[in-house]
């Protein structure tokens, strides 16, 4: 590991442990509560497919007629997880990416997925995201938390969205929040099985192989240039703290 990695890595760890550590996890003590949980976070899960995908047509080639692109072990890496995050497969076999399969798990235990749903909708329609968060009345604290990323996605700068997928979405599902699913799961197994799942898959594959990956990756784009290190530091202090404030989005609304 480098020891920009290590710098990065000790500078938020303040801001980590204010995430895994946040009241919202306690705050949820129903299904009821959950749900709502769930309708703020699965825009998080959407803009992480968006900008895993911004990383992959930056990196690799992937219009016709094809030509190399870029450094090929920056391909492996991004292609890699890309494997896992878009054709993953669920409960049954199916192959299905994580935002599918959390809006399974939405449907499954009765939450609304209904201005997820609208908000893709009027984008995929209209390319407008004004407009698609006024449809949908998206929250507040989601919007925020989509348009930042967004803005480092428009940056075009790989080095920062490398930086932001890495270390801004990782490694962030405490144990309290895993054995509150667990415990849920055992008295409402027909409600949440698919969302067990789904926490399941994302500490197996995205917290422990995908990790590696992204961190490599990161190391690769950001090589010895000292300005993209800082800027990446920057980019995902800010990022952590936009989780912060949508998980406090959550609190409120559970409160």
């Amino acid at each position: 590991m480098t020891p920009q990695i290590e710098k990065i890595k000790k500078t938020i760890e303040p801001l980590r442990q204010e995430i895994i550590n946040h009241k919202v996890y306690s705050a949820i003590k129903s299904i009821e509560d959950l749900k709502v949980f769930m309708q703020f976070h699965v825009y998080a899960v959407w803009d992480f497919m968006s900008l895993l995908k911004t990383l992959q047509g930056n990196l690799t080639c992937t219009t016709v007629p094809w030509f190399p692109k870029g450094a090929a072990d920056s391909r492996y890496l991004i292609n890699e997880i890309v494997v896992g995050e878009e054709s993953d497969i669920d409960l049954n076999g199916v192959r299905k990416s994580h935002f599918e399969l959390y809006l399974d798990a939405m449907n499954q235990c009765g939450a609304d997925t209904s201005k997820i749903e609208i908000f893709t909708d009027v984008l995929k329609n209209t390319g407008d995201f004004n407009a698609a968060f006024l449809s949908s009345e998206t929250p507040k604290e989601a919007k925020e938390f989509v348009d930042f990323t967004f803005k480092i996605i428009e940056s075009g700068k790989n080095y920062l969205q490398s930086a932001i997928f890495t270390f801004g979405r990782e490694d962030l599902i405490p144990g309290m929040f895993i054995s509150l699913i667990n415990e849920m799961h055992k008295k409402f197994p027909d409600d949440i099985a698919i969302f067990k799942y789904y926490i399941e898959r994302h500490i197996a594959i995205d917290g422990d192989h995908h990790s590696h990956l992204a961190i490599q990756m990161c190391a690769n784009l950001c090589k010895d240039n000292e300005q993209y290190w800082k800027e990446a530091e920057e980019a995902v202090i800010h990022s952590l703290k936009h989780r912060i404030e949508l998980w406090n989005g959550v609190y409120r609304q559970l409160k």
